[in-house]
């Protein structure tokens, strides 16, 4: 019997929606019929056969009861997922429905038909709908239930997320909610909602009992830090931690299953985010043209997306890759067709091409981001590295200066700040391009500055997504010194903070965050895991899930990263922005070498260009070898044939080449 419902609910489940809604109407129909049949015989006292007065009593029934059940959405309710609501639509659907239908039956006063049937019939049918719509949830979902196997959960918060989450998942096949948990005192062992609020301290105790899998943490509107606090309590056991997206992502105040996410690494920043200053947002964007390089790339993505929001006239896109050009381009104009928006493949270092884009469109604001930040990479494609990211900026600096721009801003990073790397020398090279283009005018009109910030959650090339895929796999994890620090900050502050940076510079200044203390990242790894559900594996703990390992450091990496140079930041406008105090090269000066740096790049002089940084930034600091691809085939090449080479890979192990 079992089999046979399941199959038979499965099939109608299959089903088109209008199969579904024709199927209810006609069954509809049948308990009009039948509850007709049995008002006539409760009113009678004895079985009586289908007559014309009773089919013609159910006749009107059927014409009153459809439309009014039509109008009431009874035929667009999954009876599956139907809850409690239900009973009251039904209730004042059938309501309406009777007070018509005596008023046809009763008043009227239709021969051979006893005007109590107006009365009994209507309460025959409300009993017949609502058994028919439980019934057909139950038929539905028994035989789902009985093989599921449901993840007992908690949610942390009784308040108002808290109960809209609890009724998201009424109908979860796949979660369980076995009550509440919530720090406020006064509402431990009360009931909200049929489930139980108990005390943080019983968490323990419930996992055990209850065999919890999971805590659904429901405080949509507390800070960081409080959030914090929980998720360290919560550390100590072997539970998965999920979220609910924060008070300014809840638009309508309603929470569905689908608002549940994994925990956001975002809110393991051990600060609150930097609160954005309207005025300076607005200053540089709201109905001027603006324009973002590289705006395929995770900064630039963001930059466009905060940019719309703020009302620009025009928005010009410039990438070079062309996919992520059109991805950032339909999801701009699905979110506002109302603005124009301009994608331009280009190659920024074009600057005959940047001088005649910002003349044809008027360009108010640029916003500099296309570059190439990923340090590995850049360390293995050293001359193709400088020269996009130092030439882009001059050729993007000069240009504006020649068609006289508002306001150019600069992305930089605090790999800039005694670089270790070639990407950061190449950022550091390319803040004092712009400070030496500035200096070198004296009646420059337009607005310069720079904007040097830490790593960025879950960007393009960040170490987040890949720890979050190595615990998936089930390890181990891959890190590369077990004392390495980094400064964090989500994507939505280093965009704001570029588009406030871009309105606060006018002298090539470098702003820099208040990014509160840097992030061990050993810590951030054993956080993941633990709010994965899962346990580190080590010599303490040998049966654990995930193992850490330790790979050391690759070419151009160090320990932790500084985001000032100089003692003596100055304070801006904005409390948590600074600038930073950095000496510049005078441009006749720079322009020499700049020449000279680019003669060797397009010579793939890759020995040379290194020593050019080192000379142009005294306080890099290469912790590495050349590991450029070509250059490593050039010494190859250099070699006589049948030699035997020794040399090192990628991870700094003995490797031995044969070259005939």
């Amino acid at each position: 019997m079992d089999k046979y419902l399941q199959k038979s609910s499965n099939n109608i489940i299959s089903l088109h929606r209008y199969s579904k809604r024709t199927i209810a109407i006609i069954t509809d129909m049948a308990l009009c019929i039948l509850c007709t049949w049995l008002a006539f015989v409760l009113r009678l006292e004895e079985i009586v056969r289908l007559n014309d007065f009773i089919l013609y009593s159910a006749l009107i029934s059927i014409v009153i009861a459809i439309p009014i059940f039509w109008f009431f959405g009874l035929y667009r309710t999954i009876f599956r997922y139907a809850t409690i609501s239900l009973v009251s639509t039904i209730l004042v659907s059938l309501i309406i429905y009777g007070l018509i239908y005596f008023l046809v039956i009763g008043i009227y006063s239709i021969h051979g038909v006893p005007r109590t049937i107006g009365i009994l019939q209507p309460m025959i049918l409300f009993l017949a709908i609502i058994s028919s719509r439980l019934g057909a949830k139950y038929i539905f979902t028994i035989n789902i239930k009985k093989n599921s196997n449901k993840k007992k959960i908690l949610i942390y918060g009784a308040g108002d997320a808290g109960r809209q989450l609890l009724i998201a998942l009424e109908n979860s096949l796949e979660f369980k909610v076995i009550g509440f948990l919530d720090d406020d005192e006064q509402l431990h062992s009360r009931v909200l909602l049929g489930k139980k609020i108990y005390s943080p301290l019983k968490l323990k105790n419930l996992i055990v009992t209850e065999n919890i899998n999971l805590v659904f943490l429901a405080l949509p509107s507390i800070s960081r830090n409080k959030r914090n606090q929980i998720i360290e309590r919560l550390n100590r056991y072997k539970l998965i931690v999920k979220t609910l997206p924060s008070i300014s992502e809840i638009i309508d105040g309603r929470i569905t299953i689908s608002d549940i996410k994994d925990l956001n690494v975002n809110d393991l920043l051990n600060r609150d985010e930097v609160k954005p200053d309207i005025k300076l947002l607005n200053k540089s964007i709201n109905s001027k043209t603006v324009l973002v390089t590289g705006a395929g790339g995770s900064i630039g993505s963001e930059l466009c997306r905060q940019i719309l929001k703020l009302k620009p006239n025009k928005l010009l896109l410039l990438e070079l890759n062309e996919f992520a050009l059109y991805k950032i381009y339909e999801e701009l104009i699905a979110k506002n067709q109302n603005l124009e928006i301009i994608p331009l493949l280009i190659n920024v270092q074009n600057q005959k091409k940047l001088e005649k884009i910002f003349e044809t469109f008027n360009v108010d604001t640029v916003y500099h981001a296309a570059a190439y930040k990923h340090v590995p990479l850049v360390e293995k494609n050293i001359c193709e590295g400088v020269k996009n990211n130092v030439f882009s900026t001059l050729a993007i600096a000069e240009a504006a200066v020649k068609k006289k721009i508002s306001n150019l801003v600069l992305i930089s990073s605090d790999k800039a700040v005694r670089p270790t790397n070639i990407m950061g020398a190449s950022k550091k090279l390319s803040e004092l391009c712009m400070q030496g283009i500035y200096n070198h005018n004296n009646s420059i009109s337009t607005n310069f500055s720079i904007v040097r910030f830490g790593n960025v959650l879950e960007s393009s090339g960040s170490v987040i997504p890949k720890f979050k895929k190595q615990i998936k796999a089930g390890g181990p994890i891959t890190l590369t010194h077990q004392d390495v620090t980094r400064y964090f900050m989500t994507i939505t502050e280093a965009a704001q903070l570029v588009i406030q940076a871009g309105a606060m510079g006018k002298n090539s200044e470098v702003f820099v965050l208040d990014m509160g203390e840097s992030i061990k990242i050993k810590d951030l790894i054993f956080k993941m895991i633990k709010l994965s559900g899962f346990t580190v594996k080590d010599s303490k703990n040998p049966t654990g899930d995930i193992q850490i390992k330790i790979c050391g450091l690759g070419p151009g990496e160090k320990l932790y990263e500084e985001l000032l140079i100089g003692e003596n930041p100055q304070k801006t406008s904005h409390e948590k922005i600074q600038k930073a105090q950095d000496s510049f090269i005078p441009f006749d000066q720079l322009k020499i070498d700049l020449d000279n740096l680019f003669t060797l790049l397009e010579d793939n002089k890759v020995a040379e260009v290194k020593a050019m940084l080192n000379k142009l930034i005294p306080s890099f600091q290469s912790n590495s070898k050349i590991v450029d691809h070509i250059y490593y085939e050039d010494q190859l090449n250099l070699k006589s044939d049948n030699k035997i080479v020794p040399i090192k890979d990628d991870k700094q192990e003995n490797v031995i080449r044969i070259k005939n």
